[in-house]
């Protein structure tokens, strides 16, 4: 049974410290592969994390120093296979904050390797920041599987066609650089391992800060518009801007607009 309580955890921590919660995978002997067991305590934490007015932002990581997440963990295998295949859905999904509707900033911190279904905590997190020594890499052309589910989400997250279609053809033999992934926009910032945890950890704090409401709702405005037409995406967010913006705010940015600041 999928646990109940975000403190009670085997394949993952959790921690809520200053408005910022870090969701650390916990497998490094399996190179923090994903099994049911962690599948469905990253679903108790999202929905922790969405449902908590306490939390503001997110952090998603890992333990030890290889990887940061190989996929699903191919030695305990798929779970859901004896499932009705009228009721099986993608299993990744569950890895995913926005699959569980969490409109509260997201941050990424890639080290290592980070390799097919790792991609599912890359691809709906907010910000990605990897140290230098990340690879990106998709092993299902080396086991003859289709790969579909994960290129997908990257191409959602604007990664180019070209490279999403090298990355998942060309197996384990093409590896995206932290270089090159900062290049095709995967990721928006790259430094040192020793930097990486700190830097996530002060990008949470600045946002945290924020107002957060104003904060999730345009994370929630940006995330949607991606699946709308621009006149829909413009009219969601315009409807946004009225839910989640308060009254004074007009006099607020009027007074602002006045400091020297702006000029």
């Amino acid at each position: 049974m999928p646990p109940t309580d975000a403190d009670a955890l085997d394949t993952i921590e959790f921690a809520v410290v200053d408005h910022v919660a870090t969701v650390t995978l916990d497998r490094p002997e399996r190179l923090n592969a994903f099994n049911r067991a962690m599948a469905d305590e990253v679903s108790v934490v999202w929905n922790r994390v969405r449902d908590d007015d306490a939390i503001h932002v997110a952090i998603i990581q890992a333990n030890g120093e290889r990887a940061f997440c190989t996929g699903i963990d191919v030695k305990e295998g798929k779970w859901w296979g004896d499932w009705n295949v009228w009721n099986q859905e993608d299993p990744g999904r569950a890895l995913g904050p926005k699959h569980h509707r969490v409109w509260k900033p997201v941050i990424a911190a890639v080290h290592g390797m980070c390799a097919g279904g790792g991609m599912y905590f890359v691809n709906e997190a907010d910000i990605v920041v990897c140290s230098d020594d990340a690879t990106f890499f998709d092993p299902h052309a080396d086991g003859h599987a289709v790969s579909a589910l994960e290129p997908i989400g990257m191409l959602k997250r604007g990664v180019p066609l070209g490279e999403v279609m090298r990355w998942a053809l060309m197996g384990t033999e093409e590896r995206i650089t932290a270089k090159t992934a900062q290049e095709i926009g995967l990721v928006s910032e790259v430094v040192s391992a020793a930097e990486l945890r700190p830097r996530v950890s002060d990008i949470a704090s600045q946002i945290a800060a924020r107002n957060p409401i104003a904060v999730q709702g345009t994370v929630r405005a940006i995330w949607e518009a991606v699946d709308m037409t621009r006149h829909m995406a413009i009219q969601n967010g315009m409807s946004y801007t009225h839910i989640g913006n308060p009254t004074e705010y007009t006099s607020i940015m009027r007074q602002r607009s006045q400091s020297p600041r702006f000029r």
